[in-house]
């Protein structure tokens, strides 16, 4: 039997606040929007779904909840759940990387080597989702 063709991982995140979330990942990390879903207008436009993508890596964002059921702030419990997801993006310059993104008001611990060998940056998301960005050391 041949093995499954398969191209790619398209991780889809929950997010609590799209337009926060949009533009972490834009500002921070260089994706960019390829798709979304119909434009929402409460009380300001937005969508509930999108495609982002950078140098041929994708990720899916959708909000948490519909138009008018999202309470007024995150809830905790809800956000601690997510510190068990982590993404793991291939940086060569992870202390390039730390100084790029502590000068654009970041707050982080400087990169550390691991056991393992892999340079770590790590960091957390506007909904609590971690993200490493390593490379060999």
């Amino acid at each position: 039997m041949p093995d499954l063709d398969l191209r790619g991982l398209c991780p889809l995140l929950q997010v609590f606040d799209m337009p926060t979330s949009v533009r972490f990942y834009g500002e921070h990390l260089g994706f960019q929007v390829k798709q979304h879903s119909p434009m929402v207008e409460a009380p300001e436009p937005y969508f509930h779904w999108c495609l982002l993508e950078r140098d041929g890596m994708q990720l899916m964002l959708n909000t948490a909840y519909d138009t008018g059921e999202r309470p007024d702030a995150p809830d905790a419990q809800r956000v601690r759940w997510h510190d068990d997801t982590c993404l793991y993006f291939g940086c060569p310059d992870v202390d390039q990387a730390y100084e790029r993104l502590k000068a654009q008001g970041l707050t982080l611990n400087p990169p550390k080597t691991a056991g393992y060998g892999m340079r770590q940056l790590n960091l957390t998301d506007p909904d609590g989702y971690q993200i490493c960005l390593q490379w060999p050391a």
